[in-house]
């Protein structure tokens, strides 16, 4: 059988992808990406669950954009619902960058509640991306459902989503912030600030409407 250059070629990239250097990885993402073949798609997939390093999985996702949907979309929709949490997140986010609106469907209420951080972030961020205008409301619903939910960087993430839905979230958001939790409630009043003025900042928002919630609960203790 005769070997030709572009073979070759596929064989070194390959091989570049799994080299124990960082750096060797990132270049062969890279040349992966500026040649694509059909042939480089599953090994992309499969390092982009296990890559370490969070600058070359960008270079991974980058590498995955720059191949034929066709063949990216079915292989990305099944990495969702894989075992390892890396797989779900770097899966959700390849197809946040890729924007197939097809790929929507399997953004399920399950990840967008998913007991990894990192897995839920990222689903909120893709739903965000690929959901179509109709289907915009219910997801707004859903992502309410988490708030309060983590640190401040999960909570922030969660507000930015909420945001970039826009008006279509406000009535999940007033629901939310009529609630018995306090820590759902700041956070649903914050978000609902930051909807209205985008540069008041997540800390400074949240912050108010924590001293907001505070005497609200103060005052009806006091009734």
């Amino acid at each position: 059988m005769t070997v030709t250059g572009q073979d070759s070629d596929v064989a070194r990239g390959l091989d570049g992808l799994e080299d124990e250097r960082a750096s060797a990885r990132l270049r062969a993402a890279l040349a992966v990406g500026s040649a694509p073949d059909p042939r480089y798609v599953p090994k992309l997939v499969e390092r982009c669950a296990t890559e370490p390093e969070f600058f070359v999985r960008d270079m991974l996702t980058w590498a995955l954009t720059r191949h034929p949907v066709g063949l990216t979309l079915p292989a990305l929709l099944g990495e969702v619902r894989a075992e390892r949490a890396q797989a779900r997140s770097q899966a959700l986010h390849t197809l946040s960058k890729i924007g197939d609106v097809r790929a929507y469907p399997a953004i399920t209420p399950a990840l967008l509640s998913d007991t990894d951080e990192e897995v839920a972030r990222s689903a909120w961020r893709a739903a965000v991306v690929l959901a179509p205008e109709e289907e915009r409301p219910a997801l707004a619903e859903v992502l309410v459902t988490q708030l309060g939910r983590g640190g401040q960087e999960t909570r922030r993430s969660l507000s930015r989503a909420l945001v970039a839905l826009g008006e279509v979230t406000v009535p999940a958001l007033r629901a939310a912030a009529g609630g018995t939790g306090p820590e759902v409630r700041a956070q649903a009043l914050a978000t609902e600030q930051l909807l209205r003025d985008p540069d008041s900042g997540f800390a400074g928002a949240i912050e108010e409407a924590k001293r907001v919630v505070a005497l609200g609960g103060a005052r009806g203790e006091g009734a």
